[in-house]
This record gives structure tokens, sequence and C-alpha cells, in this order.
């Protein structure tokens, strides 16, 4: 099968935070079809990295769109009703490139990851068209919408509103859809669209994230794992510094915090005043960093799909606690896998338990990362792709 992949940012290095799933969905498809890739770059570099991905498809088809173009356009479509999150991902030039490929070359299938690039297949009518929307951000920007201050928020809800609109109306110029996780496809129901839609977990490489031993039995660090310039993130571990840590001091004074992750913000460097609290910065492999650690975090009060940050620590077996909000994109049961709570108090808690108790940590250390080689790891989500394409394909009727 001829298929023309289609995602909004190239994902390569797959490392990169947040692009994991487009590129195993490349790597794994090309192993049985012929896949074109196209995407955009934000930098020159980025351009140049993914250069790289040629060695896992046919042909990549890529364009530089730097950042000031895309706010341009951006804020150029606040006044209509297109979503800015589509103008900023508008590319004249690859739209002239992927038209002239699909005119030149007969593709089977175009895949499309993420609602924002759907715009460079629309009108193809040349095959199967799938769009993967991985998570549906009109959620996120509502939820953005009321959390953040005026004016931010009255731009946030705007734009949810505006991009629920398009996801509905494109989901009916496709003939299948995927999301990533259960909560995701029943916001999918509730935009009345009639293509159907199935769920495709978002994964781990558990071959990568492992460690050989558990961590130390006396460890006292706690870790955070996260882009430190997304604001869930920072929203999330500010509350806990705030709100959580300091409950847990007063039960555990020596414990340490160590917050892992790219481009922290003044407010997170800032952090690294407070007693027992370290934060790293961009570090060229996490796993060092959490591989002595007695529990993993995750307090994020705004979160939507599925938190690889949660996934990444189980593999390593390491116990996570987690808000519901975090929580909820993950196939596990709490308890048992890993831990919820939603309050400080009962979040500080479950945090103190771990620390004081070897033997609970243990259990949820193996239960984890059997969970994730059950549920989570990447050649089960890919398994289930394949069965969502050859049935898809199946009822596909050409015109």
């Amino acid at each position: 099968m001829k298929i023309l992949f289609v995602c909004h940012r190239l994902p390569f290095p797959p490392t990169r935070g947040g692009k994991i799933r487009p590129f195993n969905m490349i790597q794994h498809l090309s192993r049985k079809h012929e896949v074109t890739v196209a995407s955009l770059a934000e930098t020159v570099q980025e351009l140049r990295d993914g250069e790289g991905l040629k060695k896992h498809c046919v042909e990549v088809i890529a364009e530089l769109l730097p950042k000031p173009v895309r706010w341009r356009q951006a804020c150029t479509a606040l006044c209509t009703s297109e979503p800015s999150s589509v103008a900023y991902f508008r590319s004249i030039e690859l739209h002239r490139r992927v038209r002239n490929v699909l005119c030149e070359q007969k593709f089977d299938c175009a895949i499309v990851h993420c609602a924002f690039v759907a715009q460079y297949v629309l009108g193809w009518e040349g095959g199967l068209r799938w769009l993967d929307y991985g998570d549906l951000d009109s959620g996120k920007w509502a939820e953005y919408g009321e959390h953040r201050s005026f004016p931010l928020s009255l731009g946030f809800r705007l734009e949810a509103k505006k991009l629920r609109k398009y996801e509905a109306k494109i989901a009916g110029l496709f003939h299948q859809c995927t999301v990533t996780t259960q909560g995701e496809l029943d916001m999918y129901a509730s935009l009345g669209a009639s293509t159907p839609c199935s769920v495709i977990p978002n994964g781990v490489d558990a071959s990568y994230f492992t460690r050989p031993l558990q961590g130390p039995e006396n460890s006292r660090v706690i870790a955070f794992l996260g882009r430190m310039d997304y604001y869930p993130n920072i929203d999330g571990i500010l509350y806990f510094a705030r709100d959580i840590l300091p409950i847990i001091q007063k039960a555990i004074p020596d414990v340490q915090l160590r917050v892992i992750g790219s481009n922290p913000s003044q407010r997170i460097r800032g952090l690294a005043r407070l007693p027992g609290v370290t934060v790293t910065g961009h570090v060229p492999d996490v796993r060092p960093y959490l591989a002595d650690a007695a529990v993993a975090i995750a307090p994020l009060r705004l979160a939507r799909g599925t938190q690889n940050k949660i996934l990444e620590s189980m593999a390593m077996g390491i116990p996570v606690v987690a808000t519901p909000q975090a929580a909820k994109g993950i196939h596990a049961v709490p308890g048992v896998h890993f831990l919820v709570a939603g309050s400080p108090q009962s979040f500080a808690a479950q945090v103190v338990g771990l620390l004081q108790q070897i033997e609970t940590r243990r259990t949820l250390s193996r239960e984890a990362r059997k969970q994730v080689e059950r549920m989570h790891h990447w050649p089960a989500s890919m398994g289930i792709m394949d069965e969502v394409l050859s049935q898809a394909f199946s009822q596909f009727e050409p015109h």
C-alpha cells in the first residue's frame, strides 16, 4: 500500500517531547508499506534533523515555517471563523508540494496526524482518508479558558469554540478517525460526526525506559518529568511545590524534589531556591535522573489524553502518584498499577506512604512495569493500528 503521512511537526529525532506517536506510526507502517511523509519545521536545525526520517520512509516533504510567520497568521485569524491553530500550521509551499505529489503519484491512503494539518489533504479523492486526532484540542483550549486570567481566558474560549466546530466539520471529510483514549473517544462522540472512530493508545518504548534494579531502598527522591515550557506542566509543579511539598517535608524533612525537563521558565528555575529542590533543565537522557527516584509524580490540574511522563516512569518501575486529571488517559487501575489522589493532603499522604513503605513501592513497581508491557507497549498499539487500517480499507469504496 502507498501511504501519504502528514503531521504537524517533523517527528525526528523521536525523543523530542510529544512527537513519539507519529514517529512510531511512520516507522511501523514503513515495514509493510511505502510511506511518504509531509510535515513542517520551525527552524533550519529542525529541518536538518528531520532528514534522519528518510531512513524510515520513501520520501520526506518538509517545509520551514518560522514562528514569527506562524504567529502572524494565527493573529490574523482571530477576527475570522477559522481557528488560529489551523492558521498557525498553514504553509502555502507545503500545500503546493503535497498537491503536486498527490497528482503525480497514486496513493492508496492519506493518514493525517493532528487536526491542524487536515487542511493539506482536503479535496483529495484518490484514496482512503484517515484523521488521527490524537487528542481533540478544543477540549484543551476550553480548559485553559477556565483556568487562565482575562484576557487570555477569552482568547482560549474563542479558540475552543471555533476549533470544536472545525473538528466536527472535518471529521465528516474523512473515512476513518482515531484518538488516544476512551475519554477522547467520548468527546469525539459528542461532536455528532458519523465517521467511525477508534482508540489507538499511546505507548512507551519499554525496552528503552527500563532500569536493571529498583531505586535505592532508602531513596527520598521524588521526580517530576516533563517539558517545562508547557503550561499544564508549569502549573502542575508550581501547585505541587506550593501546596503539597510542604506537607511531605513535615513528615520527611530530607525529601528531595527533582524537576526534570527542558526550557524551564523563570518561575520554574526559581523553585531551585527551595530546600531540597533541583531543577535540571535540558538533559540528553532522562533515565539517569530517574534511576534513583523512589516516587514519580504527575500533579497536573490540566491534562488531556495520555501523559507519557506517567508511562515512562511506570516502564522504569517507579511508583507513580497522579491527580485524577493526569491519570484518566492511562490504561491502569488505581491502587494496583499507580496511585491517584485529588487533594493536596491526600496526594502528600500517598507520596509519604510510598517513601516510608518499601514493600508497597516494590509491589507497585512490579505491577506498573507489567501493565505498561501489557497495555502501553508500542508494538501492542501498532497492532491495533494495523487492525484499524485493514478494516477501514476493506470498507472503503473509491469514487
